[in-house]
């Protein structure tokens, strides 16, 4: 699965998501919310000693040099939500919002139109920008992460991994 390799930032209000999700699988079904929690640590253990940021909290680095340093950090990482066996997500419905995006076109901060080249093999440039999707048309989003950095005193991104072992 090409869209649960890597690392990619996610936010507050996505970490709080993805930990409720592993309380509710952990009552579900424990055994898979320990396969979640384990591959969850083992990445931290893995990604910790390049991690570009704070190791300690999980939150990324905000210097120049950070952020040069993520754009080439654990590419080749799956995610610890993914079932190595079925290649399906076990917190699916806990997902962060560029999970939920994945695919259709969207456009990204820089302007661009970004989109899963999987999925729109074949078309005009006029095609996939008619399938344009705006995930958050009414910015709810940011309102909500407001209201989880307000009541946690926490601010900034991490990653997946970092969420789910804290979890």
């Amino acid at each position: 699965m090409q869209c649960c390799i890597g690392v990619f930032a996610i936010n507050l209000l996505d970490a709080a998501r993805l930990q409720r999700g592993l309380r509710e699988l952990a009552i579900r079904d424990p055994a898979r919310a320990a396969a979640v929690r384990s591959r969850a640590h083992q990445a931290v253990e893995r990604l910790s000693p390049e991690f570009p940021g704070d190791p300690a909290s999980g939150v990324l680095g905000q210097t120049t040099r950070d952020r040069q340093r993520f754009e080439s950090f654990a590419n080749e990482e799956p995610c610890p939500a993914l079932d190595p066996v079925g290649g399906t997500c076990d917190l699916y419905d806990s997902r962060p919002m560029t999970c939920r995006t994945f695919g259709p076109p969207v456009r990204a901060e820089g302007g661009g139109l970004g989109v899963c080249e999987l999925c729109y093999q074949a078309c005009s440039e006029e095609e996939i920008a008619a399938c344009e999707m705006v995930p958050d048309p009414d910015d709810l989003e940011s309102g909500l992460l407001r209201e989880v950095e307000k009541r946690t005193g926490k601010r900034g991104d991490t990653i997946v991994a970092f969420a789910l072992a804290a979890a």
